[in-house]
């Protein structure tokens, strides 16, 4: 058995699992273990940016010298405080350089037979000094002008992947309000349609309330009208959408859709407008504007009381259920699978068998015949995921002109609102296409 364990970490050879584990696809253990290394450059990043570690940074070589470029223009750099800053940056870096290098071996991988699905789904240890490879390679970058053209990479990436968030989201919430219209219909209990407006009702009594408190801490009475004007176009959009989804057209063509939905993606976009407002460079437009200069100390008089604002916290959270959720789910609805590139596979059925007859919890191939998901386009996923992070966990901000001060941009502001607004008219969309185009299938 200790053989093939060492065979798992150094070679092609399927997992062996915990006892108290099932066992389990190969595909399944595949995306989980790659999701592990994510999460473990997080953990890593977040530890970076703890105050107490962030002052140790100056000790690694070459990583703060003083002194540096920045699109060729020669400056000097007293970079105390911004050196978490820019260590997320590179562990962003590094965990993108990992899964895009994977990404670019698995492209066209059609099955277990191919010789690269064994780089895939095993040699962990060796993928493991991999990533430490690229991450020590990573802090030696020389500082120039790296971390102003990344945040802009971190920027197109995180639109990217909050727009696969909201794909996710939109699934997960029809696939909920059928699992429980199906229950209420099989068991004519009429707790579930209790249950489902309870929830609707929960949903939507959380937007109006946030949205309310947005008007009351993100706005003025005079000035501020960038805040009044995207808070209210949200409001009017979730209106719209809610609207929509119980038109009685809507209802015949999706029998299924209704308020729980509406009202899901309804506090999303809420969420995102209030973490868009939480990038508003006004300090009086934005109560919650966190400024650090380059001593570690807040240019007066603007007080600093956290470096991690609430906003930050929820999108982490977000994240992590998100990545899990690509990893270790497919979708109920063939359209989802077509677009995120997965498929239930029926393969493997017999190595299932073989693996539970043999009593060994182990992680067996259901990919002889096809693969259960595209390997690229997951790895693909989790690059855009890296960059989300990184960019959340620095909250956006990013060196001002001097290099002295880290700013919050209105380019945060705009990605934030544009994601929602993209997110919400995929919304609309998934209700009036079964109308706009009624020969296909959207079952």
């Amino acid at each position: 058995m200790l053989s093939l364990q060492v065979s798992c970490l150094c070679g092609s050879a399927p997992c062996l699992l915990c006892g108290c584990c099932p066992s389990a696809k190969n595909s399944t253990v595949s995306r989980l273990l790659f999701t592990f290394f994510l999460f473990l450059g997080t953990l890593v990043s977040i530890i970076m940016i703890i105050p107490g570690v962030e002052k140790e940074l100056h000790k690694l070589p070459g990583f703060c010298e003083g002194s540096g470029s920045v699109l060729g223009v020669q400056t000097h750099v007293n970079c105390g405080s911004l050196l978490g800053h820019k260590a997320v940056y590179r562990m962003g870096f590094a965990m993108s350089a990992f899964f895009f290098l994977f990404a670019a071996i698995m492209v066209c991988v059609r099955s277990s037979k191919d010789p690269r699905a064994a780089v895939q789904n095993g040699f962990w240890f060796i993928k493991f000094l991999v990533l430490v490879g690229i991450t020590v390679g990573a802090f030696y970058i020389p500082d120039g002008a790296f971390t102003s053209v990344w945040f802009y990479f971190g920027v197109v990436g995180s639109f990217l992947f909050i727009l696969i968030q909201l794909v996710l989201l939109i699934d997960f919430a029809h696939s909920w309000s059928q699992l429980w219209l199906r229950n209420a219909g099989e068991s004519n209990a009429k707790g579930w349609y209790a249950a489902l407006c309870i929830v609707t009702f929960i949903f939507y009594a959380t937007s109006i309330a946030a949205i309310v408190l947005l008007y009351v801490y993100y706005t003025k009475p005079k000035g501020c009208t960038e805040g009044k004007v995207l808070i209210s176009i949200n409001l009017i959009l979730c209106l719209i959408v809610s609207a929509v989804s119980i038109l009685p057209k809507i209802q015949d063509a999706q029998p299924h859709s209704g308020l729980l939905q509406a009202s899901l993606i309804t506090l999303y976009t809420v969420y995102v407008t209030w973490s868009a407002l939480a990038n508003v460079p006004t300090q009086t437009c934005n109560p919650t504007l966190l400024v650090r200069n380059s001593t570690g100390s807040a240019r007066p008089p603007q007080p600093l009381t956290t470096w991690w604002d609430a906003p930050s916290i929820v999108g982490l959270i977000i994240f992590i259920l998100c990545t899990l959720f690509i990893s270790v789910r497919s979708s109920d609805h063939p359209q989802v699978n077509k677009l995120m590139l997965t498929e239930e596979s029926t393969a493997g059925a017999g190595s299932e068998a073989a693996a539970v007859e043999s009593g060994l919890h182990r992680a067996y191939d259901n990919e002889q015949d096809g693969v259960s998901y595209n390997y690229t386009f997951f790895h693909l996923c989790l690059l855009l995921a890296a960059l989300y992070i990184m960019m959340t966990l620095t909250n956006w901000y990013r060196p001002d002109e001097s290099l002295q001060v880290l700013t919050s941009p209105w380019t945060a502001v705009w990605v934030k609102i544009c994601s929602s607004w993209a997110g919400l008219l995929l919304y609309l969309w998934t209700l009036v296409a079964p109308l706009v185009l009624p020969d296909r299938d959207f079952s």
